[in-house]
């Protein structure tokens, strides 16, 4: 019996990292907030890849915020411009977790050892 495989979506998420020895972030920065169009069969599962390819890049996720598919965040009302829907569609074609933007953090936000 085949087994059946599941629907992948893409799920945009917001990833606050700490500092680590090599992790490529500005000097200064006590962190970074990440946004990622990650695909998965599930958000869970788009969590733990998330973060389990921010870790190989050496960087240390703290906390992660899930925002849903494309349409749980049209029903939202959020507007999605093209350059976020080509994002969205490279995640998904290459089943990845793609960066679309990383915003230093300066300041007392909390730091990974």
């Amino acid at each position: 019996m085949a087994k059946e495989k599941k629907q992948q979506h893409v799920y945009t998420l917001v990833v606050q990292v700490g500092r680590k020895k090599g992790d490529g972030l500005p000097k200064g920065a006590t962190g970074a907030a990440l946004m990622l169009y990650a695909s998965g069969v599930d958000e869970a599962e788009a969590v733990r890849e998330s973060v389990a390819v921010l870790k190989q890049a050496d960087l240390a996720p703290l906390d992660v915020q899930g925002y849903g598919t494309l349409d749980e965040r049209r029903d939202m009302g959020h507007e999605i411009g093209d350059e976020e829907l080509a994002l969205m569609k490279r995640a998904a074609d290459e089943n990845a977790v793609i960066v679309a933007q990383m915003t230093p953090f300066y300041g007392d936000e909390p730091t990974a050892d």
